[in-house]
């Protein structure tokens, strides 16, 4: 009986440790199929964070001098972020952002800093429209063989004017299109008496609804000339509209080429200045019309000035410059405006001299071509400070948001400390360039730079 009864608590006892060490068993089993699970889920989090919406299509960071120059602008491009304004716009443009995981990859580190970089990048000076600046700068030297930059008899000048609803935008207190029509006076009241002078406006009918495009694309109206400047007729004409309507630039420069007809290369200088804030948006292609323009026997030289343009409306405005071998400048105000009328109105003074038999000396040309140089190399630095800052206040404002941490965001500041030492190299470099190009005859220096620093990276 003691043996039986023995015999029953040493099997009930095996039978306990085997459930035990099943559970056991099965309990190590369920965790570590819960750690597998983690597993998967944080190798997920990885994959979605470095596939996600916001880090698709993503401008790589430059690695050298010809993608610092031609990086696209940023969304916050020449904006302080941490102003009211701008900062409660980036805070809604990152709310879906995801933030980084508590230990980010390389990888996603580098994904991280693209996408803050793609926000705060600015527009570097091209060391190519500055060379395109001083062959426009030397207008009847016999260093230039091109036609084209020979002085002739005759001297005409467009202004084609955007006065599409965008340049209502403000500047400071005054919109876009005040600020644009006061350089607009001050350029055309300076200029040589016997210059011809014409006015081209678009985008000032209709609006900028779906319902008026037809009306607003087929406003295009010479207001004045092509005549000698007359202050009360100008300013009657530039006084008579207001932003508006649509951009029908390809248009404007098709009317624009039928004025000119009679102007012809042999006997006829012809220089326009298209002055605009944003892209096409007429369904016309303003870069065909250009390059047409540019090779008939009206042979203009069209100049562009984007104001306060966005990336792609910049691209589409460059192309149109070169078409005609013309230059482009992006600005931001009216000084940068102003400045860029006073090239022009130094050539046409010089062109009344010629007229008169005077001839420019050409180590006065190399010596306004340093200051040139001085001028690029202080808005490369200024840029470059604008832009370094708007990348330490985005990162600011990820961390916060709770999108980064302090230790991440010190990582990020590396990355972008290798960036600034890049560009401050890179500028180094393109100055070294541009003061030995300065010491020769320009053809051979705007071949060169051409060469170096090609419009697009290939």
């Amino acid at each position: 009986m003691r043996l039986s009864i023995l015999s029953f608590i040493m099997t009930i006892s095996f039978l306990l440790v085997g459930c035990s060490e099943e559970g056991n068993t099965n309990e190590a089993k369920q965790e570590n199929k819960k750690k597998d699970s983690n597993v998967e889920v944080v190798k997920d989090e990885k994959e979605t964070l470095v596939n996600e919406e916001n880090f698709k299509d993503l401008p790589d960071i430059p690695q050298n001098e010809v993608g610092i120059i031609h990086q696209r602008p940023g969304v916050y491009a020449n904006k302080e972020v941490l102003g009211d304004e701008v900062e409660k716009q980036v805070i809604e443009h990152i709310k879906d952002l995801p933030p980084l995981p508590e230990k980010p990859s390389e990888e996603e580190y580098d994904k991280y800093f693209q996408y803050v970089y793609s926000l705060a990048a600015n527009d570097f000076p091209n060391p190519d429209d500055l060379v395109k600046k001083w062959e426009f700068s030397m207008y009847g030297s016999p260093e230039l063989e091109d036609p084209k930059f020979q002085f002739k008899e005759n001297y005409n000048v467009e202004i084609i004017l955007d006065s599409s609803g965008s340049m209502n935008a403000k500047v400071g207190d005054k919109t876009q299109m005040e600020l644009a029509k006061e350089a607009i006076n001050d350029f055309v009241s300076n200029l040589p008496e016997d210059v011809n002078v014409s006015l081209r406006v678009y985008g000032h009918k209709g609006t900028g609804d779906e319902s008026d495009k037809e009306k607003s694309c087929s406003s295009i109206e010479q207001v004045y000339g092509f005549d000698q400047y007359n202050q009360d007729s100008f300013s009657n004409a530039i006084n008579q509209f207001k932003p508006s309507g649509w951009t029908p630039i390809a248009e404007s420069l098709k009317q624009s080429f039928e004025s000119f007809k009679e102007y012809d290369k042999e006997s006829n200088t012809n220089l326009i200045y298209l002055v605009s804030d944003g892209i096409e948006t007429c369904d016309g292609d303003p870069v065909a019309v250009a390059k047409e323009f540019a090779g008939s026997n009206v042979s203009p030289i069209i100049n562009v000035i984007g104001f306060n343009v966005d990336s792609k409306a910049q691209e589409q405005l460059k192309q149109v410059a070169e078409s005609s071998d013309g230059i482009y400048s992006t600005v931001t105000n009216k000084d940068q405006l102003t400045e860029e009328f006073d090239r022009a109105q130094e050539i046409l003074e010089r062109w009344e001299r010629w007229k008169k038999d005077a001839i420019r000396d050409a180590d006065a040309q190399r010596v306004d071509n340093s200051f040139d140089i001085l001028g690029f190399s202080n808005d490369w630095n200024a840029i470059e400070r604008d832009q370094s800052l708007r990348v330490s206040y985005l990162l600011s404002i990820l961390r916060e948001q709770e999108k980064i941490n302090f230790e991440q965001r010190d990582e990020l500041k590396k990355r972008a400390s290798t960036v600034r030492d890049l560009i401050d190299k890179s500028l180094d470099e393109i100055l070294e360039d541009l003061k030995s190009m300065n010491e020769n005859e320009i053809e051979s220096l705007k071949e060169e730079i051409k060469n170096k620093y090609k419009t697009e990276v290939e």
